[in-house]
Order: C-alpha cells, then structure tokens, then sequence
C-alpha cells in the first residue's frame, strides 16, 4: 500500500474535500427550532396525531425521528415546518425526538390537558388547603407540567419562554393547584404519563381569550368592544408614567427628609399606572399572547375556572362563553375536544331579606346553559366551596374532584358520579310548587338539616319572598311560603352568596345541586 506524506498535495486535497462534505452535510441540517411547548420532558398525547412543528431556513429540508418512526418534510418560504407524528399508545419509557442536528429526550405519551381561567385557575397549589401536605408529596415524575408567561398583545405571539419539568415539590409549589389536584387524579386513576399545560391569567376577561374578528361579529359583545374601542383611542400610558414618575420623585424626596429627621414615613406613595392595552382585559389580548403559541399541540381537552371579572355581563357571557370554546376547539383543530369548568363560587354579600336581583347568579345561569349548546363539555359546580370573604376559595381539591369526575367518566369510560342535578320542570298546585331534578343519582339530600334551604318563589307581582321546601320522592321538591297563595316562579340558590344546602347523594359522594330558576323575568346584566 502506497503511503502519502503528511504534507503532500494529494493529501491536503482529500482533507479539503472531507471538510467541504462536512460542512455541506452541516449546511444541510443546520439548527432547526421549536416553540418551547415542544421540548425535553414533554407528554405527547397518546392515540393522536401530534403535530411537531417550527423553523428553519426557506426550503431546508426536516428529518423527524422517534419511537421507530420516520418523518421528512421542508421547510416553507417562510421557513415554517411542520408534520405529524403517527399515534402511539401510552408509555412512560422515556424516548427521544429527533429533528435533524436537534434531540429532545425524556419524552413520554399520555393525557394532555390544558388548564385556562383567571386567577382561582392560577392559584398555586403552595396557597391552597394543606399546602404543606400536598407540596410534601408532589413527587411524581410521570406528571409533567409547562406554565406560559403572561404576555398580552394584539400580535400573535409564536413562542414564549418556559419548558416542560417533571413534577417535585418545588415545581408543583407554584402551578396551578386546581390543575395540578386535577391532573395528579387522572394520574393515579389511568396509571399513564399525564401532561398539563398552565395558561391561566388572574382578573382576565373572557373576551381577552377570544379571537378579535369572532368577537366584532358578536351582537352582545358590542358593549364591551365599543368601550375597548374607545380606550385604545384616547389611552395614553407614557404619559400616566411620567405623572406617576413625577409624583414618585416628590414622594421619594419628602420620605427621604422625614428619616433624615426621625420621623415616620410619609403616606400616599404613588402606586404605578397599569397599562391596559397589554393587560389581561383587552380583547383578544390573552388569545394572542398566551394561548396562539400552543394552539395546536395534541390535548385531549381543557379545564376552564373564570367567570368573576365578566360578573356583571353574564347575559352577554351566554354567548361569550361558548364562541370562546368555540373558537379554540376551530383553531386546535381537532374536533370537539372536552372542556370542562367551574361554575362560580358562593362570594361577596350576605343573603338578601327579601331576595333580590343580584350579577353572580346570571353568571352561574350562563355557565350552565353552555351545557346545552356544545358537545363534549361539562360542569363542576362549587356553589358549597366558596368564602364569603375571598374571591379565591382555598379548598382546591373539591373543585379538581369535581372536575375530574367529568374527565373520567366522560373521556375514559369510568362509573363514577360527575353531574350534578339539574332543574327540569316544575307543576302547580294550588299554592305550592313542585319541582322535579334531573341527574340526581340515588336521590335527592339535604346537608345539615333535614329540610331543603335556599328556595325562593313569587306571585304575579314577581317579588320574591324566601320559602320552605321538603323533599318528595326521590328527585321532587315542594315548595311554598306563607302569603303567596298563587305562585309562578321558584328560585334555588339565587344570590352571590346563597346559604343552600340540596345535593345528589350517590354513597359517599354528594353533589351541589345547581342552582336554577323556573322564569325568564329580565336580567340586570343585559347590555351590559
């Protein structure tokens, strides 16, 4: 065998021609991105084409590999890519994705729920009842949880900052408690991987998840858009800062006197202005900025708890709500996925004498009715759960318990009790009610006392009086008060904070009943 020296031509130029191949193979698959959503330590949805997308040069071509599978595609004048994996069963044997130069490991394929509302959403689990025995134990590292920063914009945003971990106790101590009781549950009741996506927003308006050109074509939202309008137009933040600015520096000057003297410091400190054109109220704005990156990865339905900051347009939310669902369900597009929500807690005012027309129970009826307009949705009433006190109920593990009994026997097949009874219809005699319940499992009961509380009913002149009920049967009441000798209308749990106590009693379990009326009298939140 012929040997070269090490400095010959010949061999300089298969040197040259080694590093040209390499840095073709290189150029060919140089680094490919992904939004964070996919990543190390993800659940992809078992049963599901997931998608897999992201960016790369104009027309590069994209090799995706896991579990045995093979996937080539390129990408687009923009640099776009995307393609979908086959569906694969459950498994908590770790695997790695692939995409060119790019590996992703510790994946896992389960059940993925996205977990949406407002604050009692994103309440974190270190807040909640026995914080120090749930953060404790939340080990689990086949429960996966991703939490989305709080971005709100007209743009759409593409990606954000965050990244899938297996869950600990640190990592558990901040993630929404609702999500992660919820999420631990199916856990242990399926024994597979289980995914949760955290995408909840305090004091966020129903109409900042909802897409723009949904809403304008929406007639009762047109309130709410008119006076959005109007704010973008005239609201000037650079100016409220520099008034705040100016009145700081004042602030900042007497306190600093008042030290240098001994003397307390002054009161008053300016509080700074918020910006509302990238807050958590503006149509569209949470739509845009925290959802849009996400939309798309394979779910297997949603878990919702907001309603407290749309409180007083719950007429308008009969409508708002469902094209919010909508909505999501047209863009993800994978059919109608499960969503799931919590009806609103009992808060705020004590019980009127006599009842009165209050906001929150409108609100209630609107989330309710949503049942009856969607498929594949369900309830979680919490009407036993609230504090008078605080908007934010800290008993977190009733309201996931009730939520994942939706889950597990809508999505997964289980016998297990999830609705709670509903009002039906009601009949006349003389001066009592009757009122028949449907879904109320093995019958009707009461908590704490043996007679039902919490029914109102009216005569002609639609006011209401406070009433006695008992139980008939196994899913009737009767009602009555004195001085209403010719009723028209009842009314169960009618108030922000009704004192209520009627539930379905399945064993052990007992569900709220939820609340309800019989008429159709005008509502206070309309056009609102």
């Amino acid at each position: 065998m012929k040997l070269f020296p090490f400095n010959s031509p010949t061999l300089l130029n298969a040197c040259f021609c080694i590093s040209g191949l390499f840095a073709i193979l290189s150029s060919c698959l140089a680094d490919v991105k992904t939004p964070a959503i996919i990543g190390d330590n993800m659940v992809l949805q078992q049963n599901h084409k997931n998608p897999i997308w992201g960016w790369a040069d104009a027309g590069e071509t994209i090799k995706i590999s896991i579990a045995g599978q093979n996937h080539t595609t390129k990408a687009d004048a923009k640099g776009n890519w995307k393609v979908k994996l086959d569906p694969m069963k459950a498994s908590s044997d770790a695997k790695t994705l692939k995409i060119n130069n790019v590996k992703y490991n510790n994946i896992l394929v389960g059940e993925v729920w996205l977990c949406s509302g407002q604050s009692n959403m994103g309440w974190g689990l270190g807040n909640s009842d026995d914080a120090d025995l749930e953060v404790m134990t939340a080990n689990y590292p086949n429960l996966r949880l991703i939490s989305i920063p709080q971005i709100g914009t007209q743009e759409a945003q593409k990606d954000f900052n965050g990244q899938w971990e297996a869950t600990t106790p640190d990592i558990a101590k901040n993630f929404s408690a609702v999500g992660y009781l919820f999420g631990r549950r199916l856990h242990q009741a399926l024994g597979i991987p289980v995914g949760l996506i955290d995408n909840a927003w305090g004091g966020s308006a129903c109409e900042a998840w909802i897409p723009r050109d949904r809403l304008n074509k929406l007639a009762v939202a047109n309130p709410y858009m008119k006076q959005w309008e109007e704010t973008e137009a005239t609201f000037d933040y650079d100016k409220l800062l520099a008034s705040y600015e100016a009145k700081l520096k004042v602030w900042q000057e007497k306190a600093q006197a008042a030290r240098k003297l001994g003397k307390p410091q002054p009161s008053g400190r300016p509080r700074a202005p918020r910006n509302q054109l990238t807050g958590q109220h503006r149509p569209a704005n949470l739509y845009n900025g925290v959802l849009n990156p996400i939309i798309g990865y394979g779910i297997k339905g949603a878990i919702w708890y907001q309603g407290e900051s749309n409180g007083r347009r719950g007429h308008a939310y009969r409508e708002v709500f469902p094209l919010m669902i909508q909505s999501w369900r047209d863009a993800w597009n994978q059919g109608d996925f499960s969503f799931y929500w919590v009806q609103l807690a009992d808060f705020m005012n004590e019980v009127p004498e006599p009842p009165t027309e209050q906001t929150w129970p409108e609100l209630r009826e609107a989330q309710t009715l949503t049942l009856d307009k969607l498929k594949n949705v369900g309830e979680a009433v919490i009407i036993d759960v609230g504090e008078g006190r605080d908007i934010h109920p800290r008993n977190k593990q009733i309201v996931a318990n009730r939520l994942v009994r939706n889950a597990l026997h809508k999505d997964y097949g289980i016998e297990i009790a999830c609705q709670s009874p509903r009002y039906q219809s009601m009949e006349i005699k003389g001066n009592k009610m009757i009122i028949t319940l449907g879904d109320v499992g093995q019958g009707l009961y009461c908590f704490d006392v043996r007679e039902p509380v919490g029914f109102a009913i009216c005569g002609k002149d639609k006011k209401f009086v406070w009433a006695q009920a008992k139980l008939l049967g196994k899913n009737q009441v009767e009602v009555w008060a004195e001085g209403i000798e010719n009723p028209i209308a009842a009314r169960y749990a009618w108030a922000d904070n009704p004192v209520c106590n009627l539930y379905r009693k399945d064993g052990s379990v007992t569900l709220p009943v939820t609340p309800f009326r019989t008429d159709d009298f005008p509502m206070i939140t309309k056009g609102q």
